[in-house]
């Protein structure tokens, strides 16, 4: 058995152990095994399981989801001390000296004059410390592995820090409407690979609109899948009342159940 002093509570230099003990010989097999790349699905899954949390508003469910989220990146550091490369304290060293530099009107002498003179500040240091001379360098940062409603917002909010972007939403739904009329186009002359391109410029162009409306894209989608689904449990629970095979149904009759369910949501 492994020495290991059992506490009533424990902080944060003791979870940095525990992490080197499964580790190490003698640990655990399974976290022995595992790499950056077996484990980083479980990073994102943490993640979004800290955003139900907050969802829910649920603070004893959120102190125990960052705590899986802090083991991810303890987890990730171990690895990369193990191999000599880089460590926990690293880690904390490097963000804390992000967060100072990228601070001077906290931790310096810069005056500014309220939020959105902060986020420029933040996006013009970001930029020089990384050693980007463009907009366009900038946009080319933004990662690929986000999801792709949440990239295209950052990529034209890049976009419009260079001054490239619509004066108003009118420009944004002018756009939309092309694109939609394109995306039909292309259906009508049943070319698969033009369709799948102009459906991602509508997506596109909708995240477009939502910016200049300040809606969150990502959001607004999954409101409208919660309501979606929402109303379809009660068409489900309808058509079972009475028998309905919704299998084979024609879809005007469900249509029908629809707008019923809608009403019954409304009025309950």
């Amino acid at each position: 058995m492994i020495e290991f002093a059992f506490k009533e509570t424990y902080g944060f230099d003791d979870l940095v152990e525990i992490m080197a003990i499964l580790r190490a010989p003698g640990g655990c097999p399974w976290d022995r095994e595992q790499t950056h790349a077996s484990i980083k699905r479980s990073l994102i899954e943490e993640t979004y399981e800290v955003i139900e949390a907050i969802n829910k508003d649920d603070k004893t469910l959120l102190c125990e989801e960052l705590g899986d989220v802090l083991l991810q990146v303890v987890f990730h550091a171990e690895m990369e001390r193990e191999a000599g490369v880089f460590d926990i304290g690293d880690v904390c060293d490097g963000i804390c000296k992000k967060l100072i530099e990228r601070h001077p009107h906290v931790f310096g002498e810069t005056v500014v004059s309220g939020t959105d003179e902060v986020l420029d500040n933040w996006d013009a240091i970001k930029r020089r410390t990384k050693h980007q001379s463009t907009q366009g360098e900038a946009m080319q940062k933004v990662p690929l592995e986000l999801p792709a409603l949440m990239r295209a917002e950052k990529i034209q909010g890049k976009a419009k820090k260079a001054g490239f972007d619509w004066d108003e939403v009118s420009g944004a739904y002018d756009a939309l409407d092309s694109e939609i009329a394109e995306l039909k186009a292309a259906d009508r002359a049943g070319n698969a690979a033009a369709v799948e391109e102009e459906l991602g410029d509508v997506l596109f162009s909708v995240v477009n609109v939502a910016r200049f409306l300040k809606v969150d894209p990502e959001q607004a989608l999954t409101n409208a899948s919660n309501k979606f689904l929402k109303r379809y449990l009660v068409v489900e629970r309808l058509a079972a009342e009475r028998g309905v095979d919704m299998k084979t149904t024609p879809i005007d009759a469900l249509d029908k159940l629809w707008v019923e369910a809608k009403t019954v949501l409304e009025t309950n």
